[in-house]
């Protein structure tokens, strides 16, 4: 049954690839679906900013990070950098998530619980798989809440952090922010431009206006004389404005021994399993072969949650994985197992200008003009 739930999974993912992203006739079909669903979340918009739906800050700034389409764009990445710039900087950051598949969430179908903190050995299916990862690499709290505010609250109150970073929540006005960072695969762009379910995007294109940064995850053509605000113009397909950031690929790792470590490129002409649970999975593929690599691209659905039985699928060899991947399959994984970890590596424009907006931060929300607690 399972298998099949997989399968099904995956067979809508291709779907919804060609329709989102290379023009299959579906998306014209459902494009008045798609029209409604941006109206919905115009309105919805229109109702934080004239006070109809409450918003609510906690007593110092909230920085989103966040996307306008379904699927990873590098979110995750940039936050981890976002964590260690800010230290450099001598703040005191803390990371705030709602966490895929943790309690209280949709995945996780259970009673909402008050927020946690999430330690580096916790349970991914407790917790979800990108807060463990930020656990394991930042070196700031994590905290986890379906309730974003109270979770916000939990970092500012119990661990005495003056910058709050959200990893996703762009659509989540009810945690007031200061600073708003869109993230914007290079590649794919804004797919067709169609809200879902006629295209991949959340909220209306137009959003992107409304940010104060945009960043473009690899693509061509970005470059580093954008405009100041770093704002895209073009509407869908690769995006070709805006600041500019690569993802850096590591030494793979060991599951089992992560003391071992060895170039992705050493497997160069031995197959290779490639293993990506991931919105786009065919970015890591991409990665793999870019080292030289024949790789056996095993996709998955974004956030699958592996299990041993999965794993006995896998050809017999070497398995190369995504680091979010990893943190799900390292309790079972076998002694030839390894995951690729990037970071995040934004071009010195954005950096300019994301210190530039910083410094328009105090450290407490009374300290900067319009700002206020509740």
């Amino acid at each position: 049954m399972k298998g099949f739930a997989r399968r099904l999974a995956l067979t809508l993912a291709r779907l919804s690839e060609q329709v989102w992203y290379q023009g299959h006739w579906l998306g014209t079909l459902l494009a008045p679906l798609g029209g409604l669903y941006c109206a919905s979340a115009r309105l919805r918009r229109w109702a934080y900013a004239r006070g109809w739906l409450a918003s609510h800050a906690v007593s110092v700034p909230v920085i989103v990070v966040g996307n306008l389409t379904v699927g990873g764009t590098g979110k995750t990445p940039l936050v981890l950098w976002l964590a260690e710039h800010l230290i450099a900087r001598g703040e005191r950051p803390g990371i705030v998530l709602r966490g895929y598949g943790a309690p209280g969430s949709e995945r996780g179908g259970k009673t909402a619980r008050r927020p946690r903190r999430v330690t580096g050995d916790a349970d991914p299916s407790e917790f979800g798989d990108e807060a463990v990862l930020l656990a394991q690499r930042a070196r700031c709290p994590v905290v986890v809440g379906r309730d974003r505010v109270a979770a916000a609250r939990v970092l500012v109150e119990e661990f005495g952090c003056n910058r709050v970073l959200s990893d996703d929540g762009l659509q989540h006005e009810r945690l007031r922010r200061q600073l708003e960072i869109l993230v914007v695969d290079g590649l794919r762009g804004f797919g067709n431009g169609r809200c879902l379910p006629a295209g991949p995007l959340r909220e209306p294109i137009a959003r992107r206006h409304e940010v104060d940064l945009v960043i473009n995850n690899g693509g061509p053509g970005a470059d580093e004389t954008a405009d100041a605000d770093g704002i895209a113009d073009a509407d869908g397909g690769a995006n070709t404005d805006g600041f500019q950031m690569q993802l850096e690929p590591g030494a793979a790792v060991n599951l089992r021994d992560p003391a071992c470590q060895r170039a992705s490129a050493s497997w160069f002409g031995q197959p290779v399993t490639a293993v990506a649970g991931i919105g786009h999975p065919q970015r890591f593929f991409a990665l793999l072969r870019g080292f030289g690599l024949e790789i056996e691209p095993r996709p998955y659905p974004d956030h699958h949650r592996f299990n041993a039985a999965d794993l006995e699928h896998w050809p017999k060899g070497p398995v190369l994985m995504t680091e979010k991947d990893a943190v799900k399959c390292r309790a079972f994984a076998g002694p030839d197992q390894w995951f690729v970890p990037v970071t995040a590596v934004p071009g010195a424009a954005f950096v300019d200008a994301l210190d530039a907006a910083l410094d328009q931060l105090g450290d407490r929300l009374g300290d900067f003009p319009g700002g206020t607690d509740d």
